[in-house]
């Protein structure tokens, strides 16, 4: 099993900018990737971003495309999503997840093991 840490939320103004944290361990070698999801009230967990972890390609749902980047440290086995230019419409949960095989990035049912999340909340 793999066990994820989530770490960096907080509050933050309209415009401004945050970065989160996802600390894998356990058996992560059966890890394929590692996305972000967010779940704000009363709506339906979405995508946000997935990193492959062997070849660092990524992928972003539009909603953050050119404000949201996904990174990873290989040695630290951590995954980092820096936030900028933040939206109210940002206001969420977020949580991290493993993804141990290589289709299905955008979809939750893809992801096998999911981190506590962290809240994130952005003012007008």
């Amino acid at each position: 099993q793999v066990q994820l840490v989530e770490s960096g939320g907080g509050s933050v103004q309209a415009g401004g900018s945050l970065s989160l944290s996802c600390a894998a361990s356990g058996r992560t070698g059966t890890t394929y990737g590692i996305g972000w999801f967010r779940q704000a009230p009363g709506k339906e967990r979405e995508f946000v971003a997935d990193i492959t972890w062997s070849t660092g390609s990524t992928y972003y749902a539009d909603s953050v495309k050119g404000r949201f980047t996904i990174s990873k440290n290989n040695a630290k086995n951590t995954v980092y999503l820096q936030m900028s230019s933040l939206k109210p419409e940002d206001t969420a949960v977020y949580y991290c997840a493993a993804r141990p095989r290589a289709r299905g990035v955008t979809a939750s049912r893809s992801y096998d093991y999911w981190g506590q999340g962290t809240q994130v909340t952005v003012s007008s």
